[in-house]
Order: structure tokens, then sequence, then C-alpha cells
């Protein structure tokens, strides 16, 4: 999302707000930024609601479905909505812009679960020098990323003929008919490809996120709502949290959920990649400091941050809910250990 774009959308939600308002109605709403559940972890938020994991937590919780970050942060600032899913990058830049009433406070699904796909006469990313690599655009979260990824196994983005072409499906399809040598993608992306002759997985999902350990999306409340519906904010991260370890005790329970959502894919194809979540799910409700840390800094770095001041995490990062859960149910082994 670009500077200039982000801040159009933000003068559009700045003007209809004054502050955000509480709401006391009994149901709490969740906004999220997809219109059917997707095929990454992220989809807890759908399945809590769908299997009755909020319910059994106590709170009513409605899904409300828009279909990209500003339009879910116009949602919950104008107090049409009680937590919402967005991007951190969002989430600082409205900080940067002087709206400071938003709290991360926890993330169901941290990051994308990107890798690099090419052709499989690529068989190490030395082997990308000169190959056409296909990007959503100059300067997007997959050409942010992947930068710094193929810099740490020596290759310069520099070093590519960069290809913008949009929508990882689009990249996708483009390197299935040889129109690029390689790309990033989602690990669903790359499953739902319906054929992947000549092409293979260069850098696995672990290997990128090793890399470069940024959290793509938090879901945050208003301060209002963290002060005054505490206890319905505890109640939904221990359901996102209890059913995100339910998922990673059992990968077939997600794809079962998951079959009538993606006509498109074979329950054994969900089932692959439910197996390729491993370590993906948040167990202990996504929240780390170090990594949080790393992706602030990470952001403040980018061109669309330039001469910005970076807040101290405290300012939009409230680690109290994610503890008050993990006290109750306890700490689990996986890659999101709650690290202060």
């Amino acid at each position: 999302m670009g500077r200039r774009f982000f801040l159009a959308v933000v003068t559009g939600i700045l003007a209809g707000v004054g502050f955000p308002q509480l709401t006391q109605a009994e149901t709490f709403r969740l906004i999220v930024t997809h219109l059917e559940p997707p095929l990454v972890p992220n989809s807890v938020m759908d399945f809590a609601a769908e299997l009755g994991y909020f319910e059994r937590e106590g709170v009513d919780v409605e899904l409300i479905r828009v279909q990209q970050t500003p339009s879910a942060l116009a949602a919950i600032l104008a107090g049409e909505g009680d937590m919402a899913n967005v991007g951190v990058q969002a989430v600082l830049q409205l900080h940067v812009l002087g709206t400071k009433v938003l709290r991360a406070v926890a993330s169901p699904n941290k990051s994308l679960p990107f890798l690099i796909a090419a052709k499989d006469e690529i068989t190490s990313p030395s082997g990308l020098a000169g190959r056409a690599f296909g990007v959503g655009r100059i300067g997007s979260l997959d050409h942010s990323l992947s930068t710094r990824v193929l810099a740490a196994e020596g290759v310069p983005m520099e070093s590519l003929d960069v290809v913008t072409l949009g929508q990882p499906s689009v990249r996708a399809l483009a390197l299935a008919a040889g129109q690029v040598d390689a790309t990033t993608m989602s690990i669903g992306t790359w499953m739902s490809l319906p054929d992947k002759t000549g092409l293979a997985v260069l850098i696995t999902p672990e290997a990128y996120y090793s890399a470069a350990p940024v959290v793509n999306k938090v879901n945050v409340v208003t301060i209002d709502v963290l002060e005054n519906r505490r206890a319905d904010v505890v109640a939904v991260v221990r359901a996102l949290t209890l059913i995100s370890r339910d998922f990673a005790a059992n990968p077939d329970a997600w794809a079962s959920a998951m079959v009538p959502h993606a006509t498109q894919m074979t329950e054994e194809t969900l089932r692959e990649l439910a197996l390729s979540f491993a370590g993906s799910w948040s167990v202990n409700a996504g929240l780390s400091r170090p990594e949080l840390q790393f992706t602030q800094d990470w952001i403040f770095g980018t061109e669309d941050f330039k001469d910005a001041t970076a807040p101290e995490l405290g300012e939009w990062v409230d680690f109290s809910i994610a503890d008050e859960v993990l006290t109750a149910i306890g700490t689990q082994a996986g890659s999101d250990l709650p690290l202060r």
C-alpha cells in the first residue's frame, strides 16, 4: 500500500470520525478482510464462529466482512466494529498520522505463509540471477520481503529481471505459463495450482519467514473497547488460541472445515495444505516482542516511512490480553512463544 494512497484513504476515514464510539450491544463484531475463509491459518476466525468456539467462551461474535485493511480501519474507527484483523503497516501509518487509539491484542495468523516457486530447472536461489521474477508491484509486500529473503541467499533483487504482475493468483498462473521464471506466493496459492509440471518450491515458507520474520496482520481494538469490553476481548482471543491449538494438533480438522468453502480443491489437497501449516498456528495468541520489534524496524526502514519517527511498541501493542489468556490456559510449544 503506497503512502499517498493510504493518506487519501485515511483522510476520508478521519473526516467522518471524531472519536471511536463505544458500542453497548452485546454482540461483539469482529471485522475481517476476506469474504470467505482463506486458505491460510487466518481462517481460524471464520471457523471459531462456525464451529462454536466463540459461543463456548461465552461471547456472541458477528463477523463483519470487508475487502481490504483501509475499509476495516474505517469501520473500527467509526465504531462499526469491536475488533479488526488488519495489516501492521496500516496500523503504524495511522499512528504516524496521529490516530493512536488502536492496540494490537493478538495475531491469529502473524505471517503470510510465503514461498518462492520457480521452474524446476532452477535448483538454488543463485540460479535466479538474470531470470524473470514476478512481483505484485515495486514496493509491495511480496517484493519487499522477497528482496530481503533473496539477499540472505546472496542474490540481490537488482540481479533479477523484475516483472510487475499484480495479485498472487496472477503471478502463479504466469509462472505456470512460463511467462516468468520464479515468483512469490502463499502456500495456499501454490497448492491450488492445477498443474505444477515443471515447477518446484525453491524457498519454503519456513525458510522464507526465518529470513524475514515480519508480522503481517494483527487483531486490533480501540482503547475504549479494551477498557470497557475487556472480558469479551479476552474471550475472543482465548477462542482463537484454542481453535489454533486444536488445528495444530489435528490438521485434518481444518481440512474438513475448509471443504465446503474450497470446492476447487480436493480434500486430499486440503489435508496436504493443512500439514504445511505446521508451526504456523498461533497457539499462544501470536504476539512476540522480538518479532513485532523486527517488524516495526523493517517497516520504518521502507520508503513509505521515510523520516517518520517510530513509536514504542507499547503505544500500539497491548500484551496484557494475551498474557491473561495464557495465564488461564497455559503456554504451548510452537513458533509463537510469547517472548516479552
